[in-house]
């Protein structure tokens, strides 16, 4: 591709590549210079224009964006036609957005023609909303280098993981003090919760803060037609050997993971029971600001596999925002029962 400063006559069949305005003569950016409008120009006085000339090979900003972005589109995404070198890629399907890191990053090093930019990995989204950007630089690349951006993105670096989990179980312990107001509010802030992922708790049963009867009624639910079983104990989770995990291990189910390096949200649980994921609810689920509880919440939901790994590369970024409910702030000290 070429591109500088030619005499307008010279222009004729190039690309604008800047805007041009003599007289009432405009010249738009990324404008084909035609016969007329370089002698219009030249008319009003204006001898150079800067212009863009293809060359064998080179492929249009427009081409070049739309053939990475429908590369990189996966399952229930779609391509939107290009305009200006940019084409975005949209969610079809409400869910969670997987993206492939190493594909995008791999793109974005090949060269700085090529660029493209996606909204942060497990983001819950819902359909029509723009999950990511193609955006070539020059107005042309080489095909060559093309094909290359191609081979490094390889295919369906974007996808949208569908929410299929729709009714949930949930399981509140009580202890002297704790109102039933309070299991209420959490109750409404979780509906709210399930509403983007078209779920709704079909089960709200509350038992004793103590292991036998948990365990009791857990193993109750994993014969129920729930798909997805969140427990909300009156007090958090201290140890793997407290009153909830004890109670999920003699249900017959398994703690996969306790802890996570997100805060709010430090004292969440994952296990299962019957094969079906059990959250052991952080106290900062109660608050509807976001926590760490909505990031393990929706992966769920959208049945996308959540491990000890995956929980363990949550740091970087898992600082979020003081909650309300917070008794005390984090720097004079933390409140077991919030995290």
């Amino acid at each position: 591709m070429k591109f500088g400063q030619v005499p307008v006559e010279e222009a004729v069949g190039a690309l604008a590549a800047h805007s041009v305005r003599a007289g009432e003569t405009v010249l738009k950016k990324g404008t084909l210079v035609s016969p007329e409008i370089a002698a219009r120009l030249k008319e009003a006085g204006v001898a150079t224009i800067t212009a863009v000339r293809f060359e064998p090979g080179d492929i249009s900003e427009d081409e070049a964006a739309f053939r990475l972005a429908r590369l990189l589109a996966g399952e229930n995404v779609f391509v939107e036609a290009p305009f200006t070198g940019r084409s975005n890629l949209y969610a079809e399907a409400a869910g969670v957005l997987l993206v492939d890191g190493d594909s995008i990053n791999g793109l974005n090093a090949v060269d700085e023609a090529m660029t493209a930019a996606t909204l942060p990995a497990f983001k819950p989204v819902v359909a029509g909303e723009m999950i990511g950007t193609v955006k070539i630089i020059p107005y042309a690349v080489p095909e060559a280098l093309l094909q290359k951006g191609i081979d490094r993105a390889g295919r369906n670096a974007l996808r949208v993981a569908p929410y299929r989990r729709r009714s949930v179980g949930v399981v509140s312990t009580l202890l002297p003090g704790l109102k039933p107001s309070v299991i209420d509010k959490t109750l409404a802030v979780l509906a709210k919760r399930l509403e983007p992922a078209g779920a709704n708790i079909m089960q709200d049963k509350r038992v004793p803060h103590e292991t036998d009867a948990l365990a009791r009624e857990l193993a109750d639910q994993a014969r129920s037609d729930a798909q997805l079983l969140v427990i909300f104990g009156a007090s958090a989770i201290a140890d793997r050997r407290d009153v909830i995990p004890s109670a999920i291990a003699k249900a017959g189910g398994r703690v996969e993971h306790f802890g996570m390096p997100v805060d709010p949200g430090n004292l969440l649980l994952i296990g299962a029971i019957a094969g079906k994921p059990v959250i052991g609810a952080p106290g900062c689920a109660r608050s509807p600001k976001e926590n760490g509880f909505d990031w393990i919440l929706h992966r769920l939901l959208a049945d996308v596999p959540v491990t000890r790994a995956d929980i363990a590369s949550l740091g970087v970024g898992g600082l979020l925002m003081e909650i309300v409910s917070r008794p005390q702030p984090r720097e004079g000290g933390e409140s077991r029962g919030e995290e």
